[in-house]
């Protein structure tokens, strides 16, 4: 069954609580996650990451099994 993901931009106010006005039926359950958006988005590890070395797929023992697959 699809679900529908709904995202909020929001701020906790000073009593601790977060309110949000959603489009469900009064009464339904619902699981919430809750996340903490960061000041800036750091993408530092992933460009890194993409940036790494590809040696590791460079393996002449790995390509012979492949290429009899």
């Amino acid at each position: 069954m699809p679900q529908t993901a709904l995202k909020y931009d929001i701020e906790v106010t000073q009593t601790g609580r977060v309110e949000l006005p959603v489009p469900f039926q009064i009464g339904a359950h619902l699981t919430i996650f809750v996340i903490s958006e960061q000041e800036t988005d750091n993408f530092d590890d992933l460009l890194a990451a993409s940036q790494s070395s590809t040696d590791f797929w460079d393996n002449t023992f790995d390509d012979e099994d492949w290429n009899h697959v």
